[in-house]
């Protein structure tokens, strides 16, 4: 079994969040590691950020350049000769599909999936000493073995996971770190409680090669309540190697209210007592913690390091910056309402197709807009939140609450699952730039989250960068040469 990183290694006191589909890139989490602090790139449909990236020419070369370094070069010219096109697309044509995720073994899914995250890890860790994490859902269970495998061939330090109960992830990565064949178990909505869903991954029968073992990166679970916690710390299967404990105002999905969905008269739901997380039991259980929704200020570490924990997890500061992966008009546009205090920043309880709340940012041109929502095609071609569920014929079927309707009733759902669902992946990856564009001339419109507490933006630049955020929250003065090099990088990378 791998060990995982010495317990003496000075523990960062900010974690950058892992945010949406790309905000958290690779440059984003460099130059955040590049200050000492912990960078995380967002490990969410990595597959299809890849292949649009290939499709539109990869101008810069990053995308080769980190593929060069992959492993087995057979996996990494199998990738480039399907989605790689010089000089990039037309404008106007749409991307080319990625293999859709589901339970049976897919040869071509599999490796995008290791080649994708191999390479958005490589590049986060190119060219300093700091250390990258990388973030995923647990909701997304099919992704999982093999975008983890993918990270941990570049050499990751964290991954972080929430969205979920991810009991079986301190064991994935001891299996993974020594390149074992491995079975994480799948929800099947409708399966019998003795029924067995596997995903399957085999990197021997993959990579065809043989390997040095793996370092095993730390595991953060991102958790809502100090319970979880102690159930996830309570036996060295299931124990991580630390918490992120984030409160309902943080940004992107949060956790529902304990209990039965009350909703306030804006229509977001009421969290209360319940739902607020005890520091001091989760100080008890005597690993590492970092506290995440409204932390994001000096006053904010602050109190989170006089609490017990090792600092704070921020996102939506790191979201606005310049490194941002964020389309960069859409971030300005995001940080002008920010700053003039016209941005609504709403926990919907229905807009992901998940079933957990989602922070929505309302922006006029983006998925916010009801009006736009109703106007888009209901269509599900991505399917990263589909769910397997039981057919009659006892196969596998898959489902999203956010396809057509009449399909997602043939298929078992239920209306009332249907009502308000947003397209999360399409409209997350056109906030990046990525959005699809169908043959009829119709394009995906983006979809913004962000946090509910902005309060940083008092004491930031107009137009910051990365190192900005940091020296902020620390409290110190920026490091003119640390900023001039993040900016260079910037313009170059």
């Amino acid at each position: 079994m791998s060990e995982a990183a010495s317990p003496h290694q000075v523990l960062p006191a900010i974690v950058q969040g892992g945010m949406g589909v790309g905000v958290s890139g690779w440059r984003l989490a460099r130059a955040v590691a590049r200050t000492g602090q912990l960078g995380v790139v967002s490990g969410v449909a990595l597959d299809i950020t890849l292949s649009r990236r290939l499709q539109q020419g990869d101008p810069d070369g990053h995308m080769r350049r980190a593929l060069s370094h992959f492993p087995v070069p057979e996996i990494a010219e199998r990738v480039l000769a399907r989605y790689f096109v010089s000089g990039g697309i037309d404008a106007d044509a749409p991307y080319r599909p990625v293999p859709r995720l589901g339970l049976r073994p897919h040869q071509a899914r599999a490796e995008l999936a290791v080649a994708s995250n191999f390479a958005e890890v490589f590049l986060a860790k190119e060219g300093h000493g700091g250390q990258i994490g990388v973030n995923y859902l647990e909701k997304i269970q099919m992704a999982t073995p093999a975008a983890v495998y993918g990270a941990m061939l570049a050499g990751a330090d964290y991954v972080l996971m929430g969205a979920g109960i991810p009991t079986k992830i301190p064991w994935l990565l001891d299996a993974l770190a020594a390149h074992r064949p491995v079975e994480l178990p799948v929800t099947v909505a409708g399966a019998d409680a003795d029924d067995r869903h596997v995903v399957t991954f085999d990197p021997p029968a993959m990579l065809g090669a043989t390997l040095p073992p793996l370092s095993r990166p730390r595991f953060l679970a991102i958790v809502s309540s100090d319970v979880l916690a102690a159930y996830l710390a309570r036996a060295p299967l299931t124990r991580p190697d630390g918490f992120v404990l984030e409160t309902s105002v943080a940004g992107g999905h949060s956790a529902p209210p304990r209990g039965r969905m009350r909703l306030g008269e804006t229509g977001e739901p009421v969290y209360g007592p319940r739902d607020w997380a005890d520091t001091g039991k989760t100080a008890a259980l005597g690993l590492p913690f970092w506290l995440a929704g409204g932390y994001g200020t000096p006053g904010g570490l602050a109190a989170a390091l006089a609490a017990g924990a090792a600092g704070i997890q921020a996102g939506s500061a790191f979201a606005l910056c310049r490194e941002s992966g964020l389309d960069p008009e859409l971030r300005l546009r995001l940080l002008r309402q920010a700053r003039n205090g016209s941005l609504l920043v709403r926990n919907d309880p229905y807009a992901s197709p998940t079933g957990f709340p989602f922070k929505v940012a309302a922006v006029p041109g983006t998925l916010s807009d009801p009006g736009l929502h109703a106007d888009r095609p209901r269509l599900c071609d991505l399917g990263h939140l589909r769910t397997p569920y039981v057919k009659p014929d006892a196969t596998i079927g898959y489902r999203c609450p956010a396809e057509p309707i009449d399909i997602y009733l043939r298929k078992g759902g239920a209306v009332e699952d249907t009502v308000g669902r947003r397209c999360l992946c399409n409209g997350l990856a056109a906030a990046i730039g990525f959005g699809q564009r169908r043959p009829d001339g119709y394009r995906e419109p983006p979809l913004l989250t962000l946090g509910q507490d902005l309060a940083f933006l008092d004491d930031l630049p107009d137009d910051y960068a990365a190192a900005d955020v940091v020296a902020y929250l620390l409290g110190t003065p920026p490091d003119e040469a640390g900023r001039a090099r993040e900016h260079r990088d910037v313009r170059l990378g």
